[in-house]
């Protein structure tokens, strides 16, 4: 069973979470991420969750990890500004192994920028944001509907494999109002526990390279650290030690990253070029692609910016020999990069780029791919 609702992509984003059953949210008001932690403030007490504005971004970040470890689902939200001061966190939680998401309404930057425009541009920091090698998953919206089910799936990757989660969205999404099922019936997943308190290991080596995760107050003899660590979650200087973590760490996502990767295709079935685009530029692209304005060219939608879907993306272009990807961003490019580091010199990568703080115009596109697949290149 499901409910038809009409809602703004912010209040998705709150459903598909407590959905998932996200029961603790810290956040910090900006634009345009605002309605996130309204709503959240209102929706978490009815349900039993709790909701706590705190004094800063950094200091949401730790309190969703502080959350997290206590053993609820928990989420924070920011935009461009506070999604830079959240990395440190980030990379905390991604050594400590704590499940939780972050929602990034993306905003004109740099610095405080465009507080109200839209952008794309937080996509290299989304995954490279915080200091060193990390596991991270990144997922990217298209849609209201999209947000509530990839908010909800976010939360369900977070705690199944241990780690935070990145929900990518921009301004567009996150306030345009679409109908929305809310389904009754979804599968979700909770962290791995623990079977004994005598034998537990915070950070024990499995066979799916997950390790059980207790709360704190449960009785279970546990340390968390953001310093490299043993099994036990003790600092440890070892190398050997550092570089069988940092293994375990970075492979438990690439090892199943068939059941984390997802992405969507429209007309790539003998299509000679190809449009590579995410978020609510997908939106327009699909338009233009299914109304036949653009002849032989086909659609990919990484919903996955990370990992990144690179062998359905380099299945699709052996399968048709294309020549010429076109990568429409709202930023000064930036997902173009994942392209080209995959095709190399085997076809030609073209950015169509748009940092103002407006939408692209669909003749904007038609133009920029025509003249490119029709007279050469054109790299504006």
């Amino acid at each position: 069973m499901s409910k038809l609702v009409l809602m703004q992509g912010n209040e998705a984003c709150v459903e598909g979470a407590i959905k998932a059953g996200m029961r603790f949210y810290a956040g910090y008001p900006i634009s345009p991420a605002s309605e996130i932690a309204e709503i959240c403030s209102v929706r978490l007490p009815k349900v039993g969750g709790k909701f706590i504005q705190m004094e800063d971004e950094i200091a949401s970040a730790a309190a969703m990890v502080g959350g997290a470890l206590a053993g609820l689902k928990s989420m924070t939200a920011t935009s461009g500004p506070g999604f830079s001061l959240k990395q440190e966190v980030i990379g905390y939680a991604s050594m400590a192994e704590v499940p939780c998401v972050i929602v990034d309404v993306m905003r004109g930057g740099p610095s405080t920028g465009l507080p109200t425009s839209v952008s794309q541009g937080d996509v290299m920091q989304s995954k490279w944001g915080t200091h060193g090698d990390h596991p991270i998953i990144v997922m990217a919206p298209t849609s209201v509907s999209t947000i509530y089910t990839l908010t909800i799936q976010a939360f369900n990757y977070s705690e199944k494999y241990r780690v935070p989660v990145i929900l990518l969205m921009d301004e567009v999404i996150a306030h345009m109002r679409e109908s929305v099922y809310l389904d009754e019936e979804i599968e979700l997943s909770d962290r791995k526990k623990p079977e004994s308190k005598e034998s537990f290991k915070g950070y024990e080596y499995t066979n799916d390279l997950i390790p059980p995760m207790a709360a704190v107050g449960e009785g279970y003899k546990f340390h968390v650290t953001g310093l490299n660590h043993d099994e036990f979650g003790y600092p440890s200087n070892s190398n050997k030690v550092a570089g069988d973590l940092l293994d375990r760490l970075l492979n438990k996502i690439l090892t199943h990253r068939e059941d984390i990767v997802i992405y969507d295709e429209i007309n790539t079935e003998g299509c000679k070029n190809l449009i590579v685009a995410f978020g609510s530029v997908s939106r327009g692209c699909k338009g233009l692609v299914l109304d036949g304005e653009l002849e032989d060219t086909g659609l990919f939608i990484p919903y996955t910016l990370s990992p990144f879907p690179d062998k359905e993306l380099m299945e699709i272009i052996n399968k048709n020999n294309i020549k010429k990807i076109f990568v429409p961003e709202l930023n000064a490019g930036q997902l173009i990069y994942d392209v080209q580091r995959l095709v190399g010199q085997n076809c030609e990568v073209i950015g169509i780029n748009k940092y103002c703080g407006e939408i692209f115009e669909p003749d904007e596109i038609i133009r920029r791919v025509k003249e490119d697949m029709y007279e050469g290149s054109f790299n504006g």
